[in-house]
């Protein structure tokens, strides 16, 4: 569809953005935050074959944002929190389906080397997730 043409097309604005919404908390409901995984959900899904060359820089963010909001000590209250991290986790599923399987590869590596078991949750998502 048009969406999916649009998405494209401005694809490497689109990840800034995406990016850059998901370094900054924005308060305790988190709705930029939500709003834009959910917006990064779509993209994935309309703008897949363009996603495996995305991949790494998508992978980290989403890592680190998992990270962040794990260790996150502020005000944002725990079923927040978890939607965060089931949004994020929901992102390298799709990330997985459409890289034919390169981000679960990619996790073994932190899954192994990562302690917090709130983290380790989220990768065994994806690795599960067929």
């Amino acid at each position: 569809g048009r969406l999916g043409i649009l998405i494209v097309r401005h694809m490497k604005r689109l990840e800034r953005v995406i990016l850059g919404y998901l370094e900054v908390c924005d308060g305790p409901e988190e709705e930029a935050r939500l709003g834009i995984l959910e917006t990064l959900q779509c993209t994935i899904e309309h703008a897949w074959p363009r996603m495996p060359c995305r991949l790494p820089v998508l992978l980290k963010a989403l890592l680190r944002f998992i990270w962040d909001v794990h260790t996150d000590q502020g005000s944002t209250p725990e079923p927040v929190k978890a939607a965060l991290l089931q949004a994020a986790t929901d992102c390298l599923i799709l990330l997985d389906r459409c890289s034919e399987g390169q981000v679960k590869v990619l996790l073994e590596g932190v899954y192994s080397s990562c302690e917090e078991s709130r983290v380790r949750d989220c990768i065994r998502k994806v690795q599960e997730n067929t």
